[in-house]
Parts: C-alpha cells; structure tokens; sequence
C-alpha cells in the first residue's frame, strides 16, 4: 500500500517535513487547503511547491484543493506550474468545499454554485491539458482560443483526484477521476462508493478499472490505545468544531501501532491503494505520532 503523509499547518517547517518524510520512505506528501476555516490552513499550490523545492522523488497531492474557490483558467495555469516545478510530480487532489461557507462568501463564490463551478473547471482542465488552443464558452468561464504554456510535465496533465462523501462527488468522480478519495468513510463505504464510481465511469465511456481508490484518515498512534483514541478525538474535534467521540471508531484511525495496522489492512482489502494519513497533535507531540507511524507502522504496510 502507498502512504502519504500529511504536512502539518507550520509553514515555516514545510521543508524540512518534506525531506524527512521523503527519507523516510513516504510515497507522496500531502496538504488540504482553506482560504478561511476554524484554524489555521495553507495555501496549497504555494505549500507544495515548497515541498518540491526540499525534494527529488516524492510525489506532491493537494487533498483537497477546494477548486470552486478559484477562477477555472487560474487554477489550471497553478496546478501546471507546480507540476512543471516539481518535476512532473503533482497529483491534483480536487473538492468543493462548502462545510465552511463564509469562505465563499471572502471569495465572492456563492456556495450553492460550487458542484457545477467544478464540473465546469474539471472540463476546462481536460481541454487545456490536451495541448493546444481552447474555446471554451462555460456558465462561469470563457476561455477564446487560448493555448495553456507550458504545458504540464505529465502527459494529460497531473492526475485528478476526487474527493467528497456524497452522491454528487461518486458521480463527479466516475465522470473525471483517476483517483476516489473520501474521507470519513468505513472500509465497507469505500469499497461500495468505489464499484459505484467505476459504474459511472464506464456508463461515460471510460475505462473502469483505471479509476483507483483511496482513503484520507485523519489519525494518531500510540503504545497505549486510549491516549491514540483521545488525542485524535480531541484533534478532529477541534478542527471541525463538533464532538467526534461518537463517531471515532468508525471513521477516525487511532490505537496502538497493531491496531492501526488492522484498520489500515481493512481499508486495503474494500480497494484503497493509497492512505493519505493525516495525524493529529501539534509540535513535538505531532512529530512523535509521526516517528511511532514510520517505525512502526509504515514498513508493515508494504
């Protein structure tokens, strides 16, 4: 299974994070994004290409990049910069946000907009990375004939990841994903919404079995279970501003370095072959919870 560690919200520890993770052993870093939300967040082209500059090999995921929050043609030239930047190693993780409406409201987005805003910028995507001159004519964007330069390192451009919980995101990602990944979902949900999602992508006439999964864990690790169970329960809580304690054991991964392993391996066995695992804590306690995760945890899930 291939692992992505989560960067933590200091900005100022991005490269230093990023050469650790990817002597570590880590398959691809990663970073989610808000322009304004309960806590601090990043910008998440701006956090990356920070990371691609640190690194040489380790692959770059925005998770998530909430794309109605951009102008379609600006995000398209930011996600083809940072894949010229890093080599050919961005993956374009992509959400539409909306658990955080005054955001949009900053940004001069109405959020009842956001799923048909991103639908059309996914469209606009695929257009410009095809190489050469666009005339697109959209609800929210014209592009008249205009060439996108550079072009991205990748052929078709940075893979796209799509994430969300619900219908409308199963349906967006069958219609655009090279990968599914959602978040606060069971093994069981995963392995459902992933043969839905290839169900759409085949019934659109893409290939199905190109469509991989993959799951976003917020979580934490520790030789005593109940301490892994409270930090991450405290953390999640704190972040979203609401009481996860009913809801850990079913989404959140937390316990000793045995248990979490399981849950991990139950997450493998429903179809995801990539784990964003985003731990919690901050300073040195997060950095502990990282160092018990590589040691112990990482080398057992390949």
């Amino acid at each position: 299974m291939r692992v992505n560690l989560m960067l933590s919200f200091d900005q100022r520890a991005v490269a230093a994070e990023a050469r650790a993770a990817e002597k570590a052993g880590y398959d691809g870093l990663a970073t989610g994004e808000h322009l304004f939300f309960h806590g601090p967040h990043s910008n998440g082209f701006v956090t990356l290409a920070a990371a691609a500059g640190a690194t040489r090999r380790i692959r770059l995921l925005s998770s998530l990049t909430v794309l109605p929050l951009y102008p379609a043609a600006l995000a398209a030239k930011l996600a083809t910069t940072l894949d010229q930047v890093s080599g050919g190693r961005f993956d374009f993780g992509i959400g539409v946000g909306g658990e955080y409406p005054p955001e949009f409201v900053a940004a001069g987005v109405d959020v009842t907009e956001r799923g048909p805003r991103t639908d059309e910028a996914l469209e606009l995507l695929q257009a410009l990375w095809k190489g050469g001159a666009v005339d697109f004519d959209g609800r929210f964007t014209r592009v008249p004939g205009l060439a996108l330069a550079p072009e991205p390192v990748q052929p078709n451009g940075p893979p796209i990841w799509l994430g969300g919980r619900r219908p409308a995101a199963v349906r967006r990602a069958g219609c655009f994903a090279d990968v599914w990944l959602p978040y606060m979902y069971t093994p069981e949900q995963l392995a459902s919404s992933l043969t839905e999602v290839r169900g759409v992508a085949e019934a659109a006439g893409r290939n199905p079995a190109r469509v991989r999964g993959a799951i976003f864990c917020w979580g934490g690790v520790d030789a005593d279970p109940a301490v892994a169970r409270r930090e991450v329960v405290e953390g999640v809580s704190t972040t979203y501003q609401q009481d996860f304690d009913r809801l850990a054991d079913r989404y959140l991964l937390h316990g000793d370095p045995e248990r979490v392993i399981a849950r991990i391996r139950e997450f493998a066995e429903a179809g995801a072959e990539t784990l964003i695992f985003s731990p919690v804590g901050e300073g040195s306690r997060r950095q502990e919870i990282v160092d018990l995760f590589t040691i112990e945890v990482l080398p057992r899930l390949r």
